[in-house]
């Protein structure tokens, strides 16, 4: 914005720069949702090698009657389900939301960046607001109807 005030780059410039700063946020904001899916991806690993201890410790104890070698078992297969679990019912869906949540803000971003570029364009501030509009989600776009009533609210104040 600032550059854009002091009038020192062009139009292709000015485009190329924001385009090299979102290129760099959106591989940011992929960092952390790739460390935590790949955990998720990981943690059934942790709960076999849980289950291969729990056998091991097991046929350690091979002797004993069978009701106590069966708690033995069991307790080496809780380690299996509880790394399928938290990788699937927990950890996932929240790689998941991140990347949603991600994506969202990316958008938005990409919205300003041709609200910027319109008006730098000659574009009205409607319409270049209307450029940013049409770039968010569908479900996230106001409608025009809607845009114009804030737009008119803001206005007023």
């Amino acid at each position: 914005l600032r550059m854009m005030l002091g009038g020192s780059l062009n139009l292709v410039q000015l485009e190329g720069l924001m385009e090299q700063e979102l290129e760099e946020f959106v591989k940011t904001e992929h960092l952390a949702v790739h460390a935590v899916d790949n955990m998720a991806q990981g943690l059934p690993a942790f709960g076999i090698v849980a289950a291969v201890m729990g056998v091991v410790q097991t046929m350690g104890s091979i002797g004993l009657p069978p009701a106590e070698l069966g708690k033995l078992i069991g307790a080496a297969l809780v380690g299996t389900f509880l790394g399928i679990l938290f990788s699937y019912a927990v950890v996932a869906p929240m790689a998941a939301a991140m990347a949603q949540r991600g994506e969202l803000e990316i958008k938005s971003l990409f919205a300003v960046k041709a609200i910027l570029l319109a008006s730098l364009n000659g574009f009205t501030p409607p319409q270049a607001c209307e450029f940013g509009r049409k770039i968010m989600f569908p479900d996230q776009r106001p409608t025009f109807k809607e845009f114009d009533e804030k737009a008119k609210e803001v206005k007023g104040k």
